[in-house]
């Protein structure tokens, strides 16, 4: 989305403010969904990623923005559930393109685009995603954050007390998490995932280890009733990430050892060391791939020695 679709879209949001959710849904033929998340907040899914939105008097709070395909129906939505009828803040829990899609049409608006440094630089460059095997253009500058931090912040919104950290170098290396603590919602990116591997974005930092790191924090953060949101799928429990954290522990120790063995990349995945999570994270294949770049690059915190 450039900026002339974006002022070729303002009169169709404009005019369709005052309809109410699910007749926009019905109205565009979206597939987007709606889930209460109690407490003034709710999710919006099927759009790319999931969109954490907090409804204020002084405006919506936006986690992640969804795909740029899907912004516009995700906008519309947004405003006309929410009773200012407008986005004050939109937070991005890293640089990927299917949560940073709203991020042009919401910047060019001027709403406050809040984000970790490092997913302000990857935005504002051009990525080489080896993996995928594709290459991101860098965005228009109205759709970078004009707002980022390093390690934490807080602020009071419409009520509720917002907490947001970095998780270093997990998903990417430009991970945040953004907790509201009165509503116990903690949304948490691509660091976590619902019944799927996570992707290690090896191209932009990302590593088995800091994802092991990063779910400790989480669980750390949380307790037993709070809602934890992946950046897709379904809202996790408690004991789903700690589930999740121990997989991402035990796979990590596995892969460090046939790393030690001098695996190659194909060797790992033909060993089958995930064989028992399989049935419910599926094929770990490209999680295999990617942990890989990053295991060597590090392999001294590893405590293993490559032979």
């Amino acid at each position: 989305m450039n900026r002339r679709d974006v002022l070729r879209l303002l009169p169709s949001v404009a005019a369709t403010l005052a309809l109410p959710g699910a007749a926009l849904a019905r109205r565009r033929g979206s597939d987007l969904e709606v889930t209460d998340l109690g407490e003034r907040l709710f999710l919006i899914s099927g759009g790319g990623g999931n969109v954490t939105v907090f409804d204020s008097p002084e405006g919506a709070l936006l986690v992640d923005g969804g795909a740029a395909e899907h912004a516009a129906d995700i906008l519309e939505l947004v405003r006309a559930r929410s009773r200012a009828g407008r986005v004050h803040t939109l937070f991005n829990t890293h640089w990927h393109r299917d949560q940073t899609g709203a991020n042009l049409a919401l910047g060019s608006a001027g709403t406050r685009i809040v984000a970790h440094e490092n997913t302000r630089l990857w935005m504002s460059t051009e990525v080489n995603c080896k993996w995928e095997g594709r290459v991101y253009e860098r965005l228009p500058v109205e759709a970078h954050p004009n707002e980022t931090f390093y390690t934490s912040g807080s602020l009071d919104f419409g009520g509720e007390r917002i907490d947001y950290g970095y998780l270093p170098q997990a998903h990417t290396d430009g991970d945040i998490y953004v907790f509201f603590r009165e509503a116990n919602v903690l949304v948490c990116g691509d660091v976590i995932a619902s019944d799927a591997w996570p992707v290690i974005d090896w191209t932009t930092h990302g590593w088995i280890g800091g994802l092991v790191d990063a779910t400790q924090t989480l669980l750390e953060l949380g307790d037993a009733n709070t809602k934890f949101v992946p950046g897709k799928g379904r809202v996790l429990s408690r004991a789903d990430v700690q589930t999740l954290h121990e997989v991402l522990a035990t796979m990590k120790q596995r892969l460090a050892r046939l790393l030690a063995q001098g695996m190659s990349v194909q060797d790992m995945i033909e060993a089958a060391p995930a064989r028992e999570f399989e049935a419910r994270w599926g094929d770990p294949s490209l999680f295999i791939a990617n942990a890989y770049p990053g295991m060597v690059a590090r392999y001294t915190q590893l405590g293993v020695s490559i032979v």
